[in-house]
C-alpha cells in the first residue's frame, strides 16, 4: 500500500457550486457577511454537497477510535497504562462529556476498537471485533506497530469510511478514546512540522504534572530520533511512531475525503492524523473542518500547517470527541440559514445596487 496513491482519488470540493451559493448568499436578505463564518460553513458545505441550496445535516455521527500506546507506560498520561477500555466502556454506559452530548444533539456514537489492551470479553463485540493488536508499542524504543499492522488499520480506517458513507451518513464527528494518543500524536506533528519536542509537548486531556510533563518530552524527543529517517513514508512513519488507532484514523479521514463525506476534527490525535493524511493528499483538508482548540500546542502547529481554522475555542480539554461535537449545531445552523433565508425581492435588489449606495432605508440614495 502506498498512501501517495490517494492524492489521485481526492478531489476538492465543487468550486462551481460554491460560486452559485456564494451569489444565492448575496441576494439573501440578510447582507452577506453579517453572519460571520455560518456564511463560510454554509458555503463550504453547499460545495462538498454539490448542492445549491445546501441540504440540512440530518444523518450526523460521531467515531471515536480506541487504542492503548505502550509509551503511556512511562507515566506521560494522567491516566494508567492500558486502561482507555474503561473510557470505551464508561462511553458506552453514558457517563462522559461526550456521550451526555451526544444524547443531548441526539446523534448517534460508534467506537471502533483498533489496539486496547484489554481483554475482548470486557467490551461489546461490535467494538472489539475489528482489533489489530493489542496494544501498540512502545514508540521511544521499538516501532508502534509491524508494517502489515500498519496496513491492516489503515485498512480498516478505509473499510469504516466506507460503510459510513454507504449507510447515509453525511456529516462525521472524529475523536479518540486513547491511553498515550496524545504522546504519539504530538510526536508525528513534531516530525511533519520538522520542530522539537518541546514545542509540541502539551498536557493531555487527563492533566499531568511537571515531572510527567518532562517525561512526555523526553519520550517524544526519543521518538523523533526513530521518525525523522522514515519521513518519507506515511505508512512506516504511522508503523514507527504512530500506533493502530491512529493508522486507521488516517485511513479513514483519505477515505472520507474521496468518498466526499465531511469530516469535524476533535483534538490532537485526529489534527495528527489529519497532517499525515495531507501529506499523502494535500487535497484531503479541504473535507475537514477543525471544531475546536483543545489546548494542546501540537495541535496548533498541525491546524497552522494544513490551513484549519478551529470552529471554537471553549477551552474544552477533555478529548474524546467532546469539543468537536460541540461544533456541530454551528455547522447544522449554517445549513439551514443558508437553506432556508429568504431572497429579496428583485425590486429590492435593484434599488440596492442602482449605484452602489442605499438610504438608511434600503432606498436609493438621491442626494
Amino acid at each position: 500500500m502506498n498512501l501517495d496513491d490517494f492524492s489521485d482519488l481526492i478531489e476538492r470540493p465543487d468550486g462551481g457550486v460554491r460560486r452559485d451559493a456564494e451569489e444565492r448568499r448575496e441576494r439573501q436578505i440578510v447582507p452577506p457577511g453579517a453572519l460571520g463564518r455560518l456564511d463560510e460553513l454554509g458555503e463550504w458545505l453547499s460545495a462538498a454537497q454539490q448542492a445549491v441550496p445546501v441540504k440540512p445535516i440530518v444523518q450526523p455521527r460521531v467515531l471515536l477510535f480506541a487504542g492503548d500506546h505502550g509509551v503511556a507506560g512511562l507515566g506521560v498520561s494522567g491516566r494508567a497504562a492500558g486502561t482507555a477500555y474503561e473510557l470505551v466502556r464508561a462511553t458506552l454506559d453514558g457517563a462522559t462529556p461526550l456521550a451526555v452530548l451526544a444524547r443531548q444533539f441526539s446523534v448517534p456514537v460508534r467506537i471502533i476498537d483498533a489496539g486496547l489492551d484489554c481483554e475482548p470479553e470486557l467490551l461489546p463485540e461490535p467494538v472489539v471485533r475489528h482489533r489489530v493488536r493489542r496494544g501498540s508499542g512502545r514508540i521511544d524504543i521499538e516501532d508502534a506497530l509491524t508494517a502489515d499492522e500498519a496496513e491492516q488499520a489503515v485498512r480498516l480506517g478505509i473499510a469504516i469510511a466506507d460503510e459510513e458513507a454507504d449507510s447515509g451518513t453525511d456529516l462525521v464527528v472524529l475523536g479518540d478514546l486513547s491511553v498515550g494518543g496524545t504522546t504519539a500524536a504530538s510526536a508525528l506533528i513534531a516530525a511533519l512540522c520538522g520542530t522539537d519536542a518541546s514545542v509540541v509537548t502539551g498536557r493531555g486531556g487527563a492533566g499531568i504534572d511537571d515531572l510527567a510533563w518532562m517525561r512526555k518530552c523526553a519520550a517524544i524527543r526519543d521518538s523523533l530520533r526513530r521518525a525523522r529517517p522514515v519521513l518519507g513514508d506515511q505508512l512506516q512513519l504511522l508503523a514507527t511512531v504512530g500506533g493502530a488507532d491512529l493508522a486507521a484514523m488516517t485511513g479513514f479521514l483519505l477515505q472520507c475525503a474521496v468518498r466526499r463525506l465531511p469530516v469535524v476534527l476533535d483534538g490532537v490525535v485526529s489534527s495528527a492524523c489529519a497532517l499525515v493524511a495531507q501529506r499523502a493528499a494535500f487535497r484531503a483538508p479541504d473535507w475537514w473542518l477543525a471544531g475546536q482548540v483543545s489546548g494542546e500546542p501540537a495541535q496548533t502547529k498541525a491546524l497552522d500547517r494544513m490551513a484549519l481554522n478551529p470552529l471554537l475555542d471553549q477551552g474544552v480539554t477533555v478529548g474524546e470527541g467532546s469539543g468537536a461535537l460541540l461544533a456541530l449545531p454551528l455547522v447544522q445552523a449554517a445549513a439551514a440559514l443558508a437553506a432556508e433565508l429568504p431572497e429579496r425581492a428583485p425590486a429590492d435588489a435593484e434599488k440596492e445596487g442602482d449605484d452602489g449606495r442605499s438610504g438608511p432605508d434600503g432606498a436609493a440614495d438621491d442626494s
